[in-house]
């Protein structure tokens, strides 16, 4: 996803103003706006779904299609019985191997989904070390004289 488009499903200075110019012109612009700000993230793998969705039932009606063609005047018959069980042959193969390459598809944007997820952790695990380690009180201890910012296990975050 591009982050550094103008308008994006993020609380930015322009979608905030296309929020309050479609809540006065007609309110369910508004919402709408409002709507595509908190849940417009997800619209990347609803839009996958609706087209893969699309391309089937168009598919099938091609399929639909050609069958007729078949049967109703013969013309997608080359009148070569070998050649055309061939072809259906390969068809059904290629058909195959479109499944396959879906199903990795998906595979792909789940692993990619997952890796996203694990770098946010990953992100969001530095960003607490780093909270804690510059909240945590600096002890100085007497036979060293050193600073150190350790915490005993009775102590608290919320102490601070």
């Amino acid at each position: 996803m591009n982050t550094s488009a103008l308008i994006r499903p993020a609380w930015t200075p322009a979608t905030i103003a296309l929020m309050v110019i479609g809540f006065m012109v007609f309110w369910p612009l508004g919402f709408a706006m409002l709507a595509y700000i908190i849940w417009g993230d997800r619209l990347d793998g609803f839009k996958r779904d609706v087209n893969r969705a699309t391309d089937g039932i168009f598919a099938g009606c091609r399929r639909g299609s050609d069958k007729a063609a078949r049967w109703g005047n013969g013309s997608a018959r080359t009148g070569n019985v070998a050649f055309d069980d061939w072809r259906e042959k390969e068809l059904e193969r290629l058909a195959e191997e479109r499944r396959k390459l879906d199903d990795m598809l998906t595979e792909f944007d789940d692993y990619a989904r997952e890796l996203r997820r694990a770098k946010d952790q990953d992100e969001f695990d530095r960003f607490m070390a780093k909270r804690n380690k510059s909240t945590a009180p600096a002890k100085t201890d007497p036979s060293t004289g050193t600073t150190s910012t350790k915490r005993g296990k009775d102590s608290n975050l919320l102490d601070d």
